[in-house]
């Protein structure tokens, strides 16, 4: 007698167990340890449960305990595949929410990448407005320049006039002793007043020409004197100026600070973009390097300016001094024509 496995047995039990077979000469030879080494020892049913069987039985007695062997089998297999089958459900919801956090995750990496485009933005914005910053700090540096050519300018305009004052100072010198020579030729005059007439005349000539020189001086001072109220507004102007530069890089840094903190934040949220974010930092420091040094340059500006309000106080006061020597120049040709007309 042959006795056939059953249909999809291999399946059932999870080996590779062969058909069993039953040859009539082994009638009444198969024991209970022999059949147990053809299954897997995962389906093997505890001996307990197996009624004792005395040996050299008959093939139907055989044949029925494997078949209840082979029964007790199918049903572990059918309970390891509903487990099977419930470990795999399990496994489907786990799928299904790791999904659901993948999907958490990649809009969590896009509000990220989206913060730190907003970011680099505020970076790109910030790098403008210091550049913008250099650059008035170079025109207000350009314009101080100026302002100094300006003052060496109006220097060299006062000293050509105080040399002018002193050609005219010694000019009315030599009127004051043509006048004493008059004095003393009275009585020479009565006799040669032909003579005396062509004095007067080169004298009052002297006089006149004296005049129109403390006159040409005069115009001097008062251009020199419109020129420093030209310089006193652009030193204001320039002030202004420095104080709305030291404003907005009081901003920039401000800004800086805030650009800092935002990028400090997002290394917590991302390691992805470390690389990024030490970029930016290294361009944050040079950035505030570069501020650092418009304060610098703004700070000197300010210098420079405080010299060229003390110069232009000592301009005024030269001034000051020449309108007053020109006054007294002024009185003294007066007295002196004066004296000459009543000759």
């Amino acid at each position: 007698m042959r006795i056939q496995s059953l249909p999809n047995m291999d399946k059932i039990t999870g080996s590779n167990a062969e058909p069993i077979q039953q040859d009539e000469s082994e009638q009444g030879d198969v024991t209970l340890p022999e059949t147990l080494e053809k299954f897997p020892k995962k389906t093997r049913v505890p001996l307990e449960r197996i009624p004792a069987q005395k040996p050299r039985k008959s093939t139907m007695e055989a044949i029925k305990k494997k078949m209840q062997m082979l029964k007790l089998d199918k049903e572990n297999a059918i309970d390891r595949a509903e487990q099977a089958e419930i470990d795999k459900k399990g496994a489907e919801d786990k799928c299904k929410q790791l999904e659901e956090e993948l999907l958490g995750l990649q809009k969590k990496l896009k509000g990220v990448e989206d913060e730190l485009d907003k970011y680099s933005e505020s970076l790109k914005d910030a790098q403008e407005k210091l550049e913008q910053a250099e650059k008035k700090a170079t025109d207000a540096e350009a314009e101080v320049a100026s302002l100094n050519r300006r003052i060496q300018l109006v220097e060299e305009e006062l000293d050509r006039a105080q040399e002018r004052l002193a050609t005219a100072l010694q000019k009315l010198e030599e009127a004051e002793k043509a006048a004493d020579e008059s004095e003393r030729g009275m009585k020479v005059i009565e006799n040669r007043a032909t003579k005396d007439e062509e004095k007067m005349e080169i004298q009052e000539m002297q006089l006149k020409e004296a005049k129109h020189i403390a006159e040409e001086a005069d115009r001097k001072y008062e251009e020199v004197a419109r020129k420093l109220v030209i310089l006193e507004s652009e030193l204001e102007r320039s002030e202004e100026r420095a104080e709305v530069a030291e404003a907005k890089s009081g901003d920039l840094e401000e800004e800086l600070k805030n650009v800092t903190n935002n990028l400090k934040s997002l290394e917590a949220q991302s390691d992805k973009y470390s690389t990024k974010e030490d970029k930016y930092e290294e361009e944050i420091r040079v950035l505030t390097d570069k501020l650092k040094e418009a304060e610098t340059r703004a700070e000197f500006a300010e210098r420079s300016v405080a010299k060229l309000e003390k110069t232009i106080d000592d301009l005024e006061e030269k001034l000051a001094q020449a309108k007053e020597e020109n006054l007294n120049m002024h009185q003294v040709l007066d007295q002196t024509l004066l004296e000459l007309n009543n000759l």
